[in-house]
């Protein structure tokens, strides 16, 4: 192979990767790895393309030790210049007879929970404001390294 082709392949190999795939990822760490009732990490992502559909998944790490197979959370968010919120309460599955459903390495494991079977519309263009809460009898809930939300366009 020449080496100008090979420069031609990874140009358009770069020019490919830049694309945007619609993809917002946001992790919030948990100070001390103990999530209190009253740490409420607030995540905001940015919507312009309101004809697509979006996966909504929640995300947790957290460590081995974590005493529980699942995890209550209340999910407040406002709309682009709304000033109501909308809260959704989830009680999550974390673990099934098998052990943990998320991925694991060495005592940390990451979860990726869908929250709706069906992908979500956003009527609104703009910036979406998302508020997470634990609703866990523990206060605070030991082991817990982050929490967060992915949201990303759906396959047609």
């Amino acid at each position: 192979m020449k080496l100008s082709s090979a420069i031609g392949i990874l140009l358009l190999l770069t020019a490919a990767s830049c694309k945007t795939i619609g993809i917002h990822e946001m992790n919030i760490p948990v100070p001390g790895h103990r999530w209190a009732s009253d740490f409420h990490p607030e995540l905001s992502f940015a919507i312009t393309d309101t004809s697509s559909s979006y996966n909504i998944f929640y995300i947790l790490r957290h460590r081995d030790a974590y005493r529980y197979n699942n995890i209550w959370i209340d999910i407040s968010s406002r709309s682009p210049g709304d000033t109501v919120e909308t809260i959704q309460r989830f009680d999550l599955p974390l673990a099934n007879e098998e052990g943990w459903t998320g991925t694991g390495i060495d005592d940390i494991f990451e979860h990726r929970i869908l929250l709706y079977r069906e992908p979500a519309k956003f009527r609104k263009p703009g910036t979406y404001q998302v508020r997470l809460t634990q609703l866990m009898r523990e206060d605070p809930l030991q082991h817990v390294l982050s929490v967060g939300l992915r949201v990303e366009k759906s396959k047609p």
